[in-house]
Parts: C-alpha cells; sequence; structure tokens
C-alpha cells in the first residue's frame, strides 16, 4: 500500500548554540509523531555572521545526532579527545550514549555558503547508557544509485536495490536517502511498514502522494482539503507519512531533492531537556546533576 501524507510540517526560523541561525523541520513539540526521531535542524546560510559563533562545548546523553553537509564543514571536537572536521558529503552519525561534551564549530566555504542537517535519533533504554561512538562517513563510502527513470539516490543507511549504505548496526533499523528526481517522473521505493517514515524537501517541489488529485491532510495544525495546486510540497517543508509499505514521490514541471528517513520506532516515554533526552524526569535529574559535579563523562 503507497503511504499517503498524514501531515505536513514548514520548517521554522530559531536560533541555536552561541547564535547560529537556522531552520526547524521538527522537535521537541511533535515527539512522539515521528518516533524514534527527535529532531530535524536545517543550518544551510550564506551569510558567516550567522552560524560562524558555532555550538562550543555542550554535552548530549541518551540520543544519536546524524549530521550531513552539503557545503563549507564543520570541525568538532569532544571530551575524550576526538578532533575532526565533517566536510562537503560527509556524514558523523555520533552515538553520545551515556554521555559526551563536544562542540560543532561551522566553516564556510570561499563564498561563506555552509549548510546541512542535523537529525536526532532516540536510544531505547536499553542503550541509554552504551559506551559512546564516532562513525564518520567519507563522502566516497557513500554509494550512489540511478534508477531506471533517471533518478538519483545517495544511500547513506539503508538500501536501494541491492546496495546497502555505509551505515549498519543502529538499533532503530534506519534509513536515510539522499534522493533527486527530475522533471515529470516518479520516483517509487519500498519501505517497511512498520517504521516511521518523513521525507524533508531541500530544493525544488513535487507531490508526495499517489492520490494527490483529491486528499486532505493537516498542515501546521489546520485541516487542508487539497486539489493538485497546493499538493505539490515545495522546499523547506517536512512530510509526515501515513501507514503503508510504499512511498510514491511524482514531479511535474521542476525537479526536486529530498531526504527520506524511516526507523523503527521505540514506544517508550521521553523525558527531554536541552540537549540531553531519557525515559524518566529522574534520569533526566541525573544526568543534569551528574554534568554540574563533574561525573557526567562515563566511558574512559
Amino acid at each position: 500500500m503507497v503511504r499517503k501524507i498524514k501531515k505536513v510540517l514548514r520548517s521554522k526560523p530559531t536560533i541555536e548554540g552561541a547564535g547560529v541561525h537556522l531552520k526547524r523541520a521538527f522537535g521537541y513539540d511533535h515527539v512522539p509523531q515521528l518516533d524514534p526521531f527527535l529532531l530535524l535542524d536545517d543550518f544551510r546560510s550564506e551569510s558567516p555572521d550567522r552560524y560562524l559563533a558555532g555550538f562550543p562545548w555542550h554535552p548530549h546523553r541518551g540520543i544519536e545526532t546524524i549530521t550531513y553537509m552539503l557545503e563549507g564543514s564543520v570541525e568538532h571536537g569532544d571530551s575524550l579527545g576526538n578532533r575532526g572536521v565533517i566536510s562537503v558529503g560527509q556524514v558523523q552519525w555520533m552515538t553520545a550514549g551515556s554521555g559526551i561534551i563536544h562542540q560543532e564549530m561551522p566553516k564556510g566555504d570561499r563564498a561563506g555558503r555552509m549548510g546541512g542537517f542535523q537529525l536526532w535519533a532516540n536510544l531505547p533504554a536499553s542503550q541509554k547508557m552504551m559506551d559512546p561512538r564516532y562513525r564518520d562517513i567519507k563522502e566516497t563510502m557513500i554509494p550512489h544509485v540511478t534508477t531506471d527513470n533517471g533518478a538519483e539516490v545517495r544511500v547513506i543507511c539503508g538500501k536501494v536495490g541491492k546496495v546497502t549504505g555505509p551505515v549498519t548496526d543502529v538499533v532503530i533499523e534506519p534509513e536515510y536517502l539522499d534522493v533527486s528526481v527530475p522533471a515529470d517522473v516518479t520516483f517509487r521505493h519500498a519501505v517497511k511498514d512498520s517504521h516511521a517514515v518523513f521525507a524533508y524537501v531541500i530544493e525544488g517541489e513535487a507531490y508526495f502522494d499517489k492520490g494527490r488529485d483529491s486528499y486532505a491532510y493537516e498542515v501546521e495544525g489546520a485541516n487542508y482539503f487539497d486539489f493538485d495546486r497546493e499538493c505539490l510540497i515545495h522546499s523547506e517543508s517536512l512530510v509526515m507519512f501515513d501507514e503503508g509499505d510504499e512511498v510514491h514521490v511524482t514531479t511535474k514541471d521542476k525537479p526536486v531533492r529530498f531526504l527520506l528517513i524511516s526507523g523503527q520506532p521505540l514506544h517508550e516515554p521521553v523525558a527531554w531537556y536541552g540537549p540531553i533526552v531519557m525515559n524518566t524526569q529522574e534520569e533526566l535529574r541525573m544526568a543534569f546533576e551528574e554534568y554540574r559535579n563533574g561525573t557526567f563523562i562515563k566511558h574512559k
């Protein structure tokens, strides 16, 4: 069954870190609608004064942060002594687990452009306190697939046809695809019926529902019955899909590029404040107490 649109969210401007201007596709207010995912930030910018302040030292516990760069770079370092740079086309899959303190400092390219996405994925209660780890995925490690009708897919995590992405062994069984579809083409992709699935439009426009000529969906809390024109989903919009085992995305006069992401819901309580996500308020209180008294880092 082809998945229909459940809800469309328009990303909203916000400021994070030490003054980084970005657009939030979804976050705290949408838990647990996209379980196991917690947050998606679009931090593309052409103005260095809107991102250079970066994200100075801060803690994480209980989650995974997935950073995908399209332009510029991000220099990172952490309390375990790791240092590195996430450059164009690269992905950093960081599992905070029991706790890590790190910083992320964006840098623009020669034209001052910097941009990418950061996704937060929740960890199940059984792995909240696992040892932190990094997976640094170079651009050359990410396979490209071209479909019969000319759509191009970068497979970061998951599977397209017989091609599997480099990120494996993640408990929520995620799929993370960067999909580009030419004009007047339909992209079809099988997804697991049990998974939460969403798409975020990077640029262009497309129909994200097979029954696009007559259906209803929720846009930012209001119900709209849309016919043809309004069914085209534009850039910086997020599509939540309903149940089903296949996604169809059809372009009209313009191409589209979007992220297609899915994962197995955890169905667990969420206690979330700032950069720390646990299952109970007591666990959350303990995490911040440990951060204040210097016992936050468990892994040696």
